[in-house]
């Protein structure tokens, strides 16, 4: 299984290649330079491995919740890759990503992502470790103030990562009565999580059209259930 992931959705920017289990990347903190930096970062990956777009077998992107220009810039990227090269594309969460990456490195079971949202929100979603060792989604992914995060009640010693918690770690502890074990209020979604979450999507027959590979901010679609403008 050849693929390559991307995400610009956050601070972070990031291509991940993965071969077959292995994995060649780039990560960098760049706010701002996403346009810049995301497609060079695919030429370098792709040359590291000596492989042309078309050798692959699906492109992943990070779809969201994130900033809405960062988000925007991985879909167009995405879309334009797999149009140039005749690719299936495997959209995935960045809040799954980032729970991903905990349950990598931590060996987390439970984790709830929270990204800053801005305008005193969140965004956040609550993931358990599947049969297969990647993060399962439980409930909703949601945007709203840190102090109505929903909760699952039955689910205990949560792990917490996300800027959301590097913002509003108190308030979020309280809400899941203490029940953060651990908290890393600076983790963000890395194309290597993103590659991983794919790959396992798409031996599932998970995949989409480059015109059906869609962003996810979240906030229009709650926008639009209060019946507000956008």
């Amino acid at each position: 299984m050849k693929l390559l992931a991307i995400d610009s959705a956050t601070e972070a920017c990031s291509a991940a290649l993965w071969l077959d289990g292995e994995i060649i990347s780039r990560f960098e903190l760049a706010p701002r330079r996403h346009t810049e930096l995301l497609l060079p970062m695919v030429d370098a990956v792709l040359a590291e491995a000596g492989l042309q777009l078309p050798q692959l077998d699906a492109l992943a992107f990070g779809r969201g919740p994130g900033s809405f220009t960062g988000v925007r810039i991985a879909t167009a990227s995405v879309q334009g890759l797999a149009w140039a090269a005749g690719l299936p594309v495997v959209p995935v969460s960045t809040l799954a990503a980032i729970a991903q990456g905990m349950i990598d490195a931590q060996g987390a079971e439970t984790v709830a992502c929270a990204i800053d949202a801005r305008m005193g929100e969140v965004y956040w979603a609550q993931y358990c470790r599947n049969a297969r060792g990647v993060a399962e989604l439980v409930g909703d992914e949601v945007v709203v103030p840190p102090v109505e995060v929903p909760l699952t009640p039955e689910l205990k010693a949560w792990h917490a990562a996300g800027t959301g918690w590097g913002v509003y770690a108190d308030v979020l502890r309280e809400r899941l009565d203490s029940q953060a074990v651990d908290i890393d209020g600076e983790r963000l979604p890395d194309s290597r999580e993103i590659a991983k979450l794919a790959v396992d999507a798409f031996s599932r027959g998970v995949a989409v059209t480059p015109e059906q590979a869609l962003p996810v901010y979240l906030r229009n679609k709650v926008t639009h259930q209060r019946g507000g403008k956008l």
